[in-house]
């Protein structure tokens, strides 16, 4: 592995500072705390800013369609983390948008894209039903064609962003007597359509995620991706790279795996973690001094910086866990005022080592939970066979 630092030219270190500078000037300290308390993960104002900058497209297109090269991709990445820039529901928008660009119509392309890079247009996912669980393709919300229009029923749990979109990547059902992967219609469903409920739901680490209700909701063909009953096609490509099944890059230049941006948090908690214990405290000592809190913060250290290593859904395994394994550590390290969250006055580190607690365990369920991903490297990558998921066998008494 090359751990040796990529040489910038002129305009690329010129680039760095002015996207750090215009990161710092628009995620000031107000819209963290206002991200904090809303568990949006979103704010309109920082979105729409980016997108008349231009930040948007540049991140989304090519190079060759005028998008970022691949150095100033990956620093516009970094700085964007070190900013905490709230940015799940771009992350959405941007993976939904590939598969408009792929499978939608014209019509439907010149409705959504423009205002997608402007940033006036948000998309979100609308995959797991409350009864569902992680499988998809058991998919049971209706689609029934109706002359050039469709009437979809049902409903979606952790739509997350939806009261801050404008469509939703919807999957349905259309033939149930179909196999499962053969049954799929996708759609992009306008939000503002007559008979969509919205309704917002709080995780334990405060984040806002919503359960959808569709009743009788009329859409026309045109919002339709891809053929009738191949909505697999359609929707397993942004599955694979929420799952973290992405290819590494050659150069280097692209995150080994997902939830790199979620860790971004727990790389912050640790970092403040390292300098208060190196501070000298009112008995003329430093924490870091005895050697049980260098031993415990130096483990924290090595356990990320191997999960930051880890590739595809290895990494997406290890960071989640190594969020839940390491979070405890560091509050217990800096004392009873780790746990007072952002903006608290006395609160150790402001709220950085409490927040990465908090939100490691929802990092663990994001596209998929760790035991699905956990049997998924036992069966294809260890070659361990199927899980086996049946009651077990009651013994007849003798």
């Amino acid at each position: 592995m090359d751990f040796s630092r990529v040489e910038l030219s002129a305009e690329d270190e010129a680039f760095l500072h002015e996207s750090r500078a215009f990161l710092r000037e628009l995620v000031t300290e107000d819209v963290i705390r206002r991200d904090r308390e809303t568990g949006d993960n979103f704010d309109e104002g920082v979105h729409l800013a980016l997108g008349a900058a231009g930040y948007l497209a540049r991140e989304w297109k090519p190079e060759s369609e005028g998008g970022f090269n691949r150095v100033r991709r990956r620093i516009w990445e970094l700085e964007k983390r070190r900013a905490h820039v709230p940015w799940v529901t771009f992350g959405t928008t941007a993976m939904i948008a590939r598969s408009v660009e792929k499978y939608g119509s014209e019509e439907l392309k010149a409705e959504v894209m423009p205002r997608v890079f402007s940033g006036h247009v948000r998309l979100c996912l609308g995959y797991t039903e409350p009864e569902g669980g992680s499988d998809v393709a058991t998919c049971k919300t209706r689609a029934v064609r109706d002359g050039d229009s469709w009437v979809i029923n049902g409903s979606k749990m952790f739509t997350t962003g939806a009261h801050n979109c404008q469509y939703v990547f919807l999957i349905t059902n259309t033939d149930p007597d179909a196999p499962k992967h053969k049954r799929l219609t996708m759609f992009l469903v306008p939000l503002d359509t007559p008979g969509i409920e919205i309704q917002g739901i709080r995780t334990v680490d405060g984040d806002r995620t919503n359960i959808v209700y569709y009743s009788d909701v009329r859409v026309d063909d045109k919002y339709r991706l891809g053929e009738v009953n191949d909505g697999w096609t359609v929707v397993r490509e942004p599955l694979n790279v929420e799952h973290g099944a992405v290819e590494a890059a050659a150069d280097g230049l692209q995150d080994v795996s997902i939830m790199m941006h979620q860790a971004g948090f727990m790389a912050a908690a640790v970092d403040t973690a390292a300098a208060k214990v190196a501070e000298t405290g009112p008995d003329n000592r430093r924490p870091i001094d005895d050697g049980s809190v260098a031993y415990r913060l130096g483990r924290s250290v090595a356990r990320m910086e191997a999960a930051l290593s880890a590739t595809s859904i290895f990494g997406r395994v290890a960071l989640a866990q190594t969020m839940r394994d390491i979070s405890p550590d560091l509050m217990d390290i800096l004392g009873a005022a780790a746990s007072l969250p952002i903006g608290t006055d006395g609160s150790a580190d402001d709220g950085a080592a409490e927040y990465v607690y908090r939100f490691a365990p929802l990092v663990g369920i994001y596209g998929g939970t760790l035991e699905v991903f956990r049997n998924m490297i036992a069966q294809y990558v260890l070659g361990l066979g199927k899980p086996n998921y049946s009651p077990p066998v009651e013994k007849k008494a003798s």
